[in-house]
């Protein structure tokens, strides 16, 4: 959850460093440092807070070199402070250490260094990192041997980079955290993400679990967990600048919210054929499905819900489908028996719970499919299959148009995934196709028309808000209680409409607004629930295609949705309840974009 950013060969790497931790801001951290070879040693500057307290912290003596190190920190081994800041140091302090990701083996490792006496200045676990180093380093091994020693040494998951007073060089190594070199005409950039340096290239090698890479101001190597020099590609993304700023909008989430009509429609481009009523994924072969029978899907908050919308419509289609919490699935592993397919539904493609749930079934014998957003990720290299939604970069810690996406692609799988085990499309495909060609639309006309502001205004000094739903609502109301509460910090609970008697009645009151998703589909039964809370004087907020009039004279209050297929109209609903959430953060002066305690990749289990 942490951010990496290294820089070698530029002139001003002070300032670049600086650029890179501000472009990484939007993955979650409590502090921040910087180390810099500055000709004779190495400078280490770092602070607890926001990088504007590192930076200001810089501009009193800025260090001056050409090869840095720095790092964005967010808190798992000691509280946040300067201390527990990255990086570290060695005893004598001639290098310096960054390290995304848990050392698992810490304690005995630290217990090792300090009877051999090195001494530690921190609760972190990252400072075995340094001490190690420093250990073969005095055992006679040069810096390169060393680094790579002292990596042999660790077991858990890490990116690490550092920086030794007497190269020009950056040592660095993966395993289980994410790390892209970045291939520029002015010097090499390493980082945790593409957007720490995306305004500097868009050449990138994405690094290998057991990669470690040496970095110089005259080129690079890449060796194997072996020791062996391995060709990496480089790629070029697709993203510009513009793509990972704001432009004109308050907060990266208004931005992305308003590009979902963009991105839904990259998501289903050439995938969809209206007129044949056919659907194309040319990244899978045409036996990616041979033999399927059934499909479990693993993920983790936003995409745990955007899984749960594709193994409703997949049970629709007669294919037997369930998503489980990718955290819970390799300590309570479901039976998968041969035809079973595991999907991986990830955002970033580096989320560590997901991936171990996708290396657990690999394990057992199951095929794999990767549903992410980042091409060159470690899910997309380590599933047998990978279909992309093609969001574009998503900011913001909390996801918006990557589940509009992520479902969007999921319906077609769906169909696909119905065709290969039953023989033919369903019946309901013409109507989706048509549907997620005017899906796009829809959603402008609800980011133009949306009265969301004034709901929450309304309804901002509420004790509580309640989310309920059925069918492919279910999901939806669950994001929404998820969007509300990570970004506003409110109290914000999904549940199935049909439970809501079953227990958490008890907790509805004149102050609980309750939100009810409805799709058009199991509507009786959705009024039978709003009637049921109104009679306990909560105020209902229906979320609803404009036609259903019965829903909206039943409500106190109506965010419509324009008409679409049934099966979409979760989607439609999603976006009214995304601009629920971001107004009454604003309205309750909340950091929209960075929420206390969350992170936009977890890449730690």
């Amino acid at each position: 959850m942490c951010g990496i950013i290294a820089v070698v060969g530029r002139n001003d790497v002070a300032s670049a460093l600086l650029t890179g931790l501000e472009n990484l801001e939007y993955r979650g951290y409590d502090s921040a440092g910087v180390a810099v070879k500055n000709g004779v040693g190495v400078d280490v500057i770092k602070r607890e807070g926001r990088v504007a307290d590192l930076a200001a912290a810089l501009s009193t003596a800025p260090p001056s070199g050409r090869v840095g190190i720095g790092h964005t920190r967010w808190s798992t081994h000691g509280r946040p402070s300067n201390a527990n800041a990255h990086p570290h140091a060695d005893c004598d302090g001639r290098l310096a250490v960054v390290h995304n990701g848990i050392i698992e083996n810490h304690a005995t490792l630290r217990s090792r260094l300090a009877d051999a006496g090195h001494e530690f200045t921190s609760e972190t676990d990252t400072e075995v990192v340094p001490h190690l180093v420093e250990h073969h380093l005095d055992a006679g091994a040069e810096p390169a041997t060393a680094f790579r020693r002292a990596v042999a040494d660790l077991e858990g998951s890490y990116a690490v980079a550092m920086v030794h007073e007497a190269e020009e060089t950056v040592y660095a190594a993966r395993q289980g955290s994410p790390l892209v070199l970045g291939v520029a005409e002015d010097g090499y950039y390493l980082a945790s993400d593409v957007p720490a340096f995306l305004e500097f290239t868009d050449d990138v090698v994405y690094l290998q679990d057991g990669d470690t890479v040496r970095v110089s101001a005259g080129g690079y190597d890449v060796f194997d967990e072996v020791g062996a020099p391995v060709d990496r590609a480089v790629e070029s993304v697709d993203w510009t600048p513009d793509d990972v700023g704001k432009g004109r909008f308050d907060h990266y989430m208004a931005k992305e919210i308003d590009e979902q009509p963009t991105a839904i429609a990259q998501a289903v481009e050439g995938r969809a054929d209206v007129e044949s009523e056919a659907v194309r994924f040319d990244s899978l072969p045409a036996d990616a499905f041979d033999g399927i029978e059934r499909v479990q899907f693993v993920a983790c908050g936003t995409s745990y819900h955007a899984a749960r919308y594709g193994a409703q419509l997949l049970r629709d289609r007669g294919v037997p489908a369930r998503a489980f919490l990718a955290s819970e699935y390799v300590v309570s592993t479901p039976p998968a028996t041969d035809g079973t397919i595991l999907v991986g539904v990830t955002q970033s493609g580096e989320t560590a719970d997901t991936l171990a749930a996708l290396r657990h079934g690999q394990s057992v014998g199951l095929p794999t499919l990767a549903v992410t957003n980042v091409v060159g990720s470690t899910a997309a290299r380590e599933c047998d299959e990978a279909v992309f939604i093609r969001a574009g970069p998503e900011i913001g810690v909390a996801a918006t148009k990557t589940f509009s996406s992520q479902v969007a692609t999921l319906a077609l799988l769906a169909e696909r995934i119905r065709r290969d085990v039953r023989g033919a499309y369903s019946d309901r495909l013409p109507a989706l196709l048509v549907g997620l060609r005017d899906l796009p639309g829809a959603v402008e006309r609800i980011l133009d028309d949306s009265e969301a502001a004034r709901v929450a205004e309304t309804y901002r000094d509420s004790d509580a808000y309640f989310f309920v739903g059925r069918g492919t609502g279910r999901p939806v109301a669950s994001e929404g209680a998820l969007k509300l509460k990570e970004i506003s910090y409110e109290h914000a609970e999904g549940f199935p409409a049909g439970e809501l008697k079953h227990g958490p009645l008890a907790l509805v009151t004149p102050s609980t607004p309750v939100f009810a998703v409805c799709t058009g589909a199991h509507t009786e039964k959705l009024l039978g629930t709003i009637e049921e809370v109104q009679a306990r004087d909560a105020p209902v907020v229906a979320v609803a295609p404009e036609s259903l009039d019965a829903v909206a004279a039943t409500a106190d209050e109506t965010l419509p949705v324009p008409d679409a297929d049934p099966e979409l109209v979760g989607l439609l609903a999603n976006v009214q309840l995304q601009l629920l959430s971001y107004h009454t953060a604003t309205l309750l002066d909340r950091p929209v974009d960075k929420p206390r305690n969350l992170a936009k990749s977890v890449t730690v289990e």
